[in-house]
């Protein structure tokens, strides 16, 4: 009987590996579908945040475009110059591609310019944004 009891005790310790391997790809398996519903909140979260930012710039840059266009002086030139500046950088600025490695440069360079912009034409800038609304207020 002494093979038996070893059977048996081999028995004990594969059952605590098997147990151990299966409970440790439940868990793994758990943790990536907890980390991918995460990740994809905070993803979209976050995008939405630079998308309202990027379409506010916009829509400001478009309208004062549009305000300067009727002065042609040198001054304005100038203003319309940077605008252009602007409007170009915010329409390659790259929506589609989440994995755009240079998202955070671009975005800085952009606020950048918005603030250049906003100096020129005598604007306070103080664009803050929140989960709830983004405001410019002059």
């Amino acid at each position: 009987a002494p093979s038996r009891s070893l059977d048996m005790f081999d028995e004990i310790v594969m059952a605590d590996e098997r147990y151990h391997g299966e409970g440790y790809q439940e868990g793994y398996a758990e943790g990536s579908h907890a980390g991918a519903v995460e990740g994809r909140r905070y993803g979209s979260l976050h995008g939405a945040k630079i998308g309202s930012e990027i379409g506010c710039y916009l829509g400001f840059a478009l309208t004062w475009h549009c305000l300067l266009q009727k002065c042609t002086d040198e001054k304005n030139s100038k203003k319309m110059r940077a605008l252009d500046s602007l409007i170009g950088m915010l329409q390659k600025f790259p929506y589609e591609d989440p994995t755009y490695d240079k998202l955070q440069e671009d975005l800085e360079k952009i606020r950048g310019k918005f603030k250049q912009v906003c100096s020129m034409l005598n604007i306070q800038s103080d664009f803050r944004i929140g989960t709830e609304r983004s405001s410019l207020t002059f």
